[in-house]
C-alpha cells in the first residue's frame, strides 16, 4: 500500500491547489471568472496548462497499451501526426477563434456559431452532440484513474474504488476552483509528469540492463518482432489515423482554452513549443509499452502474453464470457505500472504512480468545458441567467460538475478494456467529423445555418451507427477481420479486434468526407446569413490608394 498512500498524498496535493488557486484570484461568482478565469492566464501557464489538458489516459496508458499489443508503430499513428497538425490548428483557427471571442465576448464555441449563422435552436443541437463525443474522454480518465490506483497497490485499492477517488477529486476542485484553479493543477500535473516520466524510462532502462537487450530478445522471437515494425497496422489504415488530431482543436475544452490567453503573443511560443511535448511524452509511453512485451519476468505481464495467444489462437470452443475475459486480461492499459511495481522501490514507484496519475486526471478541463457549455449555451440562452442572476448561473455550473462526474463514473464502471480505442472510435473520430463546422464559421462566408446541422446530424447519424456495429458484432481476434457488409466481392465495412474499418479506412475518413460534402452542397442551396452578420465576421477590405 506504500505506493498507493503516495498516491493518495498527491491527490490531496492537487486538491488543495485547485481550491487555493480560485479563492486566491477572487471573483469567483462571474461566469466569466469561473468559466474563463478572467480570459488573464500567463504564458506558461497557458501553455503547460493547454498541453497538459490535452495530454490524458490516453496518452499515458493507453498508447502504452496500444503499443504493448501493436508496437512501435502506435507513435507514428498519433504522435508523429499529433505534434504537426495540432500546432497547425492552434495556429489557424485557435488564434482567430481567441480574437473573435475578445471583439465579441464568446464563452465558447456554441455562442460563436450561433452568431455566425444567426442560428438558435441549432446551435443546441451542436451543443448536445459535443457533450455526448466528449463523455468517452472523461469516460477513459475515470478507466484511467481506477486502473492506475489498483496497479500501484497490488490489486488492494479495487479498481471502482480506484475510479470513484479520481473522479471526487476532480469533481471537486473543478467544482471550487473553476478555470483557474484547472489550470493551476495541469500546469502542476504536466511539470511532475515530464520530470517523472523521465525518471521512470531511465530506472526501468538501469534495471532491466539496458533497452538495447531487450529490443534484441523481441527481434529475435518471431511472434514479437514484428512488433518493431509497421506490420500490425495496414498502410490504409494508418494513413487515415492522420485525421485524428483534427479532432484537438474541436474538441470544446481546448476552443474553451484559447479563449483564457491573456494576449494573442502567448500562441506563438505554445506552437513552438508543443511538437517538443508531444515528444517529451509519447515516445517514452509507447516505448515502455512495446518494451513491455519483452518482460517476462513480470508474472503480470507475462499472464498477459499468455492470454494473447490464446486469443490469437483463435480457439473455438472460447464461449463470448471466455473471450471477453481473455481480452481484459490482454489489455495493456496498466504495463507501464506493472513494471514500475516489479522493477522500482516502494517509494519510488509511488512518486512515479503519482506522475502518471497526473496525466490521467487531466479530464478536469472536459469536465469544465461541459459545464461551462451547458451555462452558457442551453441555461443562459434560454433566459436562466436574465432570470436568476449570474450567481445561480455558476451554481447551476458546478452542479453541472457534479452531475458529469457521476455519469462518467458509472460508464467507466462498465466500459471494455482499451482505453486507446475507447478514444479513437468515439470521441477523436466524432469531433474529427465536425470540424467542417469551425472551417466554415471561420474562412466560409457562404456557409449557412442548414449546412452547420446536415453536419451535426451526419456525425450523430455516423457515430451511433458505429456504436451500434461494435455493439451487435464482437470484436474479432487480433490479427483477423470479420466483414458486415460486402458488395461485389468486396469487403466495404469490417469489424476489426479495435473498432470498425471502411474499405480498409478508418470510419473516420468516409465520415470527415460526407460531412464536408454537406457542408458545401446544402449552404448552397439554401439562403446566407445576413449581409451585416457577414460583414462583422469578414470585413470588407479596401483598395490602397496610389499616391498621385
Amino acid at each position: 500500500m506504500i505506493p498507493a498512500l503516495v498516491v493518495f498524498a498527491y491527490l490531496g496535493v492537487v486538491l488543495y491547489i485547485g481550491i487555493f488557486a480560485f479563492r486566491r484570484a477572487g471573483g469567483g461568482e462571474h461566469a466569466e471568472s469561473y468559466f474563463l478565469a478572467n480570459r488573464s492566464l500567463g504564458q506558461y501557464v497557458f501553455l503547460l496548462s493547454l498541453f497538459g489538458t490535452n495530454m490524458t489516459a490516453f496518452t499515458i496508458l493507453g498508447s502504452a497499451g496500444h503499443a504493448f499489443s501493436n508496437g512501435i508503430v502506435t507513435y507514428g499513428l498519433m504522435a508523429s501526426s499529433s505534434a504537426f497538425l495540432i500546432p497547425l490548428t492552434l495556429y489557424l483557427f485557435g488564434t482567430r477563434v481567441w480574437s473573435l471571442g475578445k471583439r465579441f465576448g464568446f464563452m465558447t464555441p456554441v455562442q460563436m456559431y450561433r452568431d455566425r449563422w444567426e442560428c438558435g435552436h441549432i446551435g443546441t443541437a451542436i451543443f448536445a452532440v459535443q457533450a455526448t463525443l466528449l463523455v468517452p474522454y472523461i469516460v477513459i480518465a475515470v478507466m484511467g484513474g481506477g486502473t492506475t490506483l489498483s496497479a500501484v497497490s497490488g490489486g488492494v485499492v479495487p479498481y471502482w474504488f480506484g475510479g470513484l477517488v479520481v473522479a471526487a477529486v476532480v469533481m471537486s476542485y473543478v467544482f471550487f476552483g473553476g478555470m483557474r484553479g484547472t489550470a493551476w493543477v495541469n500546469t502542476f500535473q504536466t511539470v511532475l509528469f515530464l520530470v517523472f516520466g523521465a525518471a521512470a524510462i531511465l530506472f526501468i532502462g538501469v534495471s532491466i540492463g539496458g533497452f538495447p537487450q531487450a529490443m534484441e530478445r523481441l527481434l529475435a522471437n518471431p511472434e514479437t518482432a514484428p512488433l518493431l515494425t509497421r506490420e500490425r497496422v495496414p498502410p490504409a489504415f494508418f494513413f487515415s489515423y492522420m485525421l485524428i488530431p483534427l479532432s484537438t482543436i474541436m474538441f470544446p475544452h481546448i476552443s474553451i482554452f484559447c479563449l483564457t490567453a491573456r494576449r494573442m503573443g502567448q500562441f506563438k511560443k505554445t506552437i513552438i513549443f508543443y511538437p517538443l511535448c508531444i515528444l517529451a511524452i509519447w515516445l517514452p509511453c509507447t516505448f515502455l509499452g512495446l518494451t513491455a512485451n519483452a518482460m517476462t519476468d513480470v508474472p503480470a505481464i507475462e499472464s498477459k502474453l499468455e492470454a494473447r495467444a490464446e486469443l490469437a489462437a483463435g480457439r473455438e470452443d472460447l464461449s463470448p464470457a471466455e473471450a471477453a475475459g481473455l481480452q481484459r486480461e490482454a489489455a495493456g492499459d496498466d504495463v507501464i505500472i506493472l513494471m514500475l511495481e516489479h522493477y522500482a522501490p516502494l517509494w519510488l514507484a509511488g512518486l512515479l504512480g503519482a506522475g502518471i496519475m497526473a496525466a490521467v486526471m487531466a479530464s478536469d478541463s472536459q469536465i469544465l468545458a461541459l459545464s461551462t457549455m451547458f451555462t452558457e449555451d442551453v441555461f443562459a440562452y434560454y433566459g436562466g441567467a436574465q432570470r436568476f442572476g449570474p450567481a445561480v448561473q455558476v451554481q447551476t455550473g458546478r452542479l453541472f460538475v457534479v452531475l458529469i462526474a457521476l455519469v462518467a463514473y458509472a460508464i467507466a464502471l462498465q466500459a471494455p478494456p482499451g482505453i486507446f480505442g475507447i478514444a479513437v472510435q468515439y470521441a477523436f473520430s466524432g469531433f474529427t467529423t465536425l470540424m467542417p463546422l469551425l472551417v466554415a464559421a471561420l474562412f466560409w462566408r457562404r456557409s449557412t445555418k442548414w449546412g452547420a446541422l446536415a453536419v451535426v446530424l451526419w456525425t450523430a447519424a455516423t457515430m451511433t451507427a458505429v456504436a451500434v456495429l461494435q455493439a451487435v458484432v464482437p470484436a474479432p481476434a487480433p490479427g483477423t477481420v470479420v466483414p458486415v457488409w460486402t458488395l461485389a466481392g468486396l469487403d466495404i465495412v469490417t469489424r476489426t479486434p479495435g473498432g470498425t474499418a471502411v474499405l480498409g479506412y478508418m470510419p473516420v475518413l468516409p465520415m470527415l468526407i460526407g460531412s464536408s460534402l454537406l457542408m458545401v452542397v446544402v449552404s448552397l442551396l439554401t439562403p446566407p446569413p445576413a449581409a451585416a452578420t457577414v460583414a462583422r465576421y469578414f470585413p470588407p477590405t479596401h483598395p490602397r490608394r496610389i499616391p498621385g
